[in-house]
């Protein structure tokens, strides 16, 4: 009997570690934005009905990993100021650019064609609970990814996100941004790992209010075109690793 209860106890945490996997292809940045509030409130829905039901009846919150590529896009966080863009109207449209103020930590990013967004929206009480933690995995995620290209990249204390020549800081370049937003432990947004990315995009914003450091794209770094295929699988592997996910695929 013993036994048995220990086997059924397994199987429901590797359900609760469970992450649907959905490659979203190019998607406006207001349609992904949608489509993300809506698994987060539905997660955040079912832990508040749970709270009023007997352990036995309560619902196993699902958990998502989303990649996405966005048209052109800058975006603003609530710690953000809106005059770290640097253009008005007119200049967002002669870019075919569009503007959003967004509900996730940090402040101004560019999203655009050939970055890889990842948004995990996962209930970290089947996980771990700790934001700081949730960020390292994710930063260490693009880290281990960015070393089997050989590139050696880390962090630099005090700034969220991946970083190259990190250690001498003679000239850091950030490669991977990331920004999120968390309730009742659950997570949105996410990271975006530039790989064959338009730089040019950069020079309009102070990019994540910070105006001392450079930004860069993995295919400069390497001098050629980045399978952007390629790299995905190996995000995931990292990602699905270091939160011992059980990732499986969804149209």
């Amino acid at each position: 009997m013993g036994l048995k209860n220990a086997e059924k106890t397994t199987m429901i945490e590797d359900t609760k570690k469970t992450v649907a996997f959905r490659d979203l292809g190019c998607m406006d940045y207001q349609e992904a934005w949608t489509y993300q509030e809506n698994l987060f409130a539905d997660i955040v829905a079912k832990k508040i009905q749970n709270r009023n039901l007997p352990k036995d009846q309560q619902i196993t919150t699902p958990n998502y990993l989303l990649f996405v590529e966005h048209p052109h896009v800058y975006t603003l966080g609530k710690s953000g100021k809106p005059e770290h863009l640097l253009l008005d109207t007119t200049g967002l449209a002669a870019h075919a650019a569009t503007y959003y103020k967004i509900n996730r930590g940090g402040d101004i990013t560019y999203h655009g064609p050939g970055q890889l967004v990842g948004y995990p929206i996962l209930d970290l009480d089947h996980f771990f609970t700790d934001i700081h933690r949730y960020l390292r995995y994710l930063e260490e995620a693009i880290i281990l990814t960015l070393a089997e290209y050989g590139v050696p990249a880390g962090r630099i204390d005090g700034l969220t996100g991946v970083w190259l020549d990190h250690e001498t800081l003679k000239n850091p370049r950030k490669i991977c941004a990331l920004g999120v937003k968390s309730s009742r432990w659950v997570t949105m947004h996410g990271f975006a790992f530039n790989l064959n990315v338009d730089l040019s995009y950069f020079e309009h914003i102070v990019p994540c209010g910070i105006d001392d450091k450079a930004v860069t794209s993995l295919h400069l770094e390497l001098g050629r075109p980045v399978a952007e295929k390629e790299v995905k699988q190996k995000v995931k592997k990292h990602l699905a690793t270091l939160f011992e996910m059980n990732l499986i695929e969804e149209e």
